[in-house]
């Protein structure tokens, strides 16, 4: 059963009602605005378009309590990760670990174009997107120190982020392997007739899996209600684009379906982009670039600077920098004050240091869990062989 369309906009709401009841004795004189008040805000960079008649809006209505969702949830996920880099070096954090610090105007502009009602799938860079549908911060972390708290009670890690409930089905390892699931999730929105969509996103490395030209044909035959989405962060692993990949407008490369590449530092672009994708979406398959960038390297593993170097960085956080976007829309439209932005950013750092210390703090699973959740529906006799016949769980002969 899907959750109510408004789930979504509440996580928003609440970020904006928290700083708004702050706000009534905080600034007195300041300029304020009701939060049903709209102001239009021009947009920066123009979009590119394929096999489409016309652009999404280059203007965008946004309301003060909008504004205040979108950035405290925009630097509440820059927290998460910085801490995550910081838990990750301290080796509390084992196995791999994919940062989206520079790529949160898409997280949060899709959603906000979006409901919980559309189906998400994303692939190893997605602590964001756990926490845009409906986790918290401790859970994100819990699962990736391996804890009892985390999604998948600690044994899934920083690549299996999950949440169905709210239709995000991961986190995924393989590369691109969640192309051909979000074909999966728009057939059985087409099947059920709920007027949801798919989400499929995959970077600019996995835009060259084949198993994507796979599922883009199949979605085009059956007219699948599904967006594939380039996050372009601009490397491969270490691989630039013009070194991987022949073409490299990637919104071009659905063939046969419409295209379009958005400004993916500016969370407003994103939100009127995925809007026309979604309607778009209703008659087939949709093909979206974000143009975007990731500051940190492809995993911990990676320094990030022997393919580029730290200049290259520092001139895109200084351009470009999604959360500081965010942070202009608020100030340029005179919605929120510069007093706001400061007690937003003082309540998110305390909440992420907080959750840090508890995510530490929390149980690893209990041993029996490791033999939970491997097959469906498994009875506790079920049998599973150890390593050594002695440590083997359930009944010999159970297979049920």
């Amino acid at each position: 059963r899907l959750p109510h369309p408004t789930q979504r906009e509440s996580m928003l709401r609440s970020c904006a009602a928290r700083t708004a009841r702050r706000s009534c004795g905080a600034a007195v004189g300041q300029r304020r605005m009701m939060s049903s008040g709209t102001v239009t805000v021009q947009l920066d960079k123009p979009y590119e378009t394929f096999k489409l008649e016309s652009e999404p809006p280059m203007t965008a209505e946004v309301t003060r309590d909008e504004l205040l969702g979108y950035y405290s949830l925009m630097y509440r996920m820059r927290r998460m990760e910085i801490s995550a880099d910081t838990l990750y070096k301290a080796k509390h954090v084992k196995g791999f670990c994919h940062l989206y610090d520079g790529q949160e105007a898409i997280c949060v502009g899709m959603e906000a174009g979006a409901t919980w009602g559309d189906s998400v799938v994303t692939s190893y860079r997605d602590h964001a997107w756990q926490l845009s549908r409906g986790d918290t911060v401790t859970g994100v972390l819990c699962e990736l120190l391996g804890k009892q708290g985390g999604c998948a009670k600690g044994k899934g890690g920083s690549m299996h982020m999950y949440k169905a409930d709210n239709n995000f089905y991961g986190g995924n390892g393989i590369v691109g392997a969640q192309t051909s699931l979000g074909a999966g999730l728009a057939f059985a929105h087409k099947y059920a007739e709920d007027g949801g969509v798919a989400f499929a996103l995959y970077g600019d490395g996995a835009a060259n899996q084949g198993q994507l030209f796979e599922a883009a044909n199949i979605a085009a035959l059956l007219k699948l209600p599904v967006i594939f989405v380039c996050e372009n962060n601009q490397y491969a692993m270490g691989t630039s684009l013009a070194r991987g990949s022949a073409c490299t407008d990637y919104y071009t490369r659905g063939q046969y379906m419409p295209g379009i590449k958005v400004d993916g530092m500016d969370v407003l672009a994103v939100r009127e982009a995925v809007k026309v994708a979604k309607e778009l979406a209703k008659e087939g398959p949709v093909m979206m670039e974000m143009d975007t960038y990731r500051y940190h390297g492809h995993s911990m593993s990676d320094p990030g600077i022997t393919y580029r170097n730290r200049d290259e960085v520092s001139q895109v956080r200084a351009a470009r920098d999604p959360v500081d976007r965010a942070k202009r829309y608020c100030i340029d439209t005179e919605l929120v004050t510069e007093a706001e932005i400061k007690e937003i950013d003082k309540e998110v750092k305390a909440e992420v240091a907080a959750a840090v210390e508890a995510a530490k703090a929390a149980p690893p699973p209990e041993q029996s869990e490791l033999w939970t959740d491997v097959h469906v529906g498994q009875s506790k006799d079920f049998f599973m062989r150890g390593p050594d016949i002695s440590t083997s769980s359930g009944v010999y002969g159970t297979n049920r």
